[in-house]
């Protein structure tokens, strides 16, 4: 069996990046081996300045969504992260095999950390380490494979790197994962800034379709969406291009077809964007409404987490008291 373990962080609510860049392939392919987990990592949404009553509601929201998306406790581990003790017990081992530079090398740190001092705030010390974290969320289950945006291939190769650090030094202890990337819509750009993702944290932002929006905001947010300057007509060129490419890919992920071949039907771009706005209503209409069905019914979906994170104790705890022999430590 192949394990797989993926998670979402709930800073934001889900958008349709996150369906067609993720939830969407774990649904369709990823869940099917007996071995998947997928997880809320709650933990990492507080490495920023937080409302600790909003992260609580978007956790459960996350979940709720997962499983409206077609996510099955039949087939599949889904649980919260800091529901498992394993994890941030794993996290200090390689704290302890990591070194300062690696993770001040990290992309996301130092764009977030930049961001941060210029606005004059701090930066706190779990911005630095979460990739620390992360690993441990992928190593503690014998994970082979990480399926992940290519905005998180950064951190899953330092996760390799940590596992064979880890092995080298203190004999084989730990799998050591592969990234696998989505083929298609990986990377879901914001409908009013087609060069930036678009992301959970714009929460108000007219660039983002979350996947609760009703048909009425889709569709004002795909009509809205920014274009490209010029007359060039519809082409699928994402870097001449990018808000009519945009376009096209999330169409395409939507009706499977290719964005190129899609760019040759259509003269303006007005039909684009009608097209563009019935396709992700239709998409997201049936998780929209199992989503209300399953939000109606609260304690229905905190037994699938508690569940969840039993089982995933039992798959973790042996490997976290294998790693805590490996490094020296006295068995409790």
């Amino acid at each position: 069996m192949t394990r797989i373990f993926s998670g979402v962080k709930p800073t934001g609510h889900l958008t349709l990046g996150n369906y067609l860049g993720a939830v969407r392939q774990w649904v369709a392919a990823d869940q099917a081996p007996e071995d998947a987990l997928f997880c809320v990592v709650d933990l990492h949404a507080l490495t920023i300045e937080h409302d600790p009553a909003r992260v609580r509601r978007l956790s459960r929201e996350a979940a709720t969504l997962l499983l409206a998306a077609g996510l099955s406790p039949e087939k599949c581990t889904l649980f919260v992260q800091s529901h498992v003790d394993e994890h941030t017990r794993l996290a200090y081992l390689l704290e302890c095999t990591a070194t300062d530079g690696e993770l001040r090398r990290m992309i996301q740190y130092k764009e977030k950390a930049a961001a941060a001092q210029a606005a004059g705030a701090g930066v706190r010390l779990s911005l630095l380490t979460y990739p620390v974290l992360m690993a441990a969320d992928i190593l503690a289950y014998d994970t082979d494979e990480v399926p992940v945006g290519e905005d998180q291939r950064q951190h899953v190769e330092l996760t390799r790197d940590l596992a064979v650090r880890f092995n080298q030094r203190y004999g084989p202890t730990f799998a050591v994962p592969k990234v696998t990337l989505p083929a298609v819509a990986a990377r879901v750009m914001d409908l009013q800034d087609p060069t930036s993702k678009m992301g959970k944290s714009g929460d108000a932002g007219a660039g983002v379709v979350f996947m609760l929006d009703e048909p009425g905001v889709v569709r004002k947010k795909v009509m809205r969406a920014v274009t490209d300057s010029g007359d060039g007509g519809v082409v699928y060129d994402r870097a001449a291009r990018p808000g009519v490419a945009n376009l096209l890919d999330v169409l395409g992920a939507c009706t499977g077809a290719d964005p190129v071949v899609l760019a040759e039907g259509y003269g303006g771009y007005g039909a684009l964007k009608r097209d563009v706005a019935d396709a992700v209503v239709e998409l997201l209409r049936p998780v929209r409404e199992r989503h209300a069905e399953l939000a109606a019914d609260p304690g229905a979906v905190e037994k699938v987490l508690r569940a969840g994170a039993e089982r995933a104790r039992g798959l973790a705890r042996p490997v976290v008291d294998r790693a805590y022999r490996a490094i020296g430590l006295l068995e409790r």
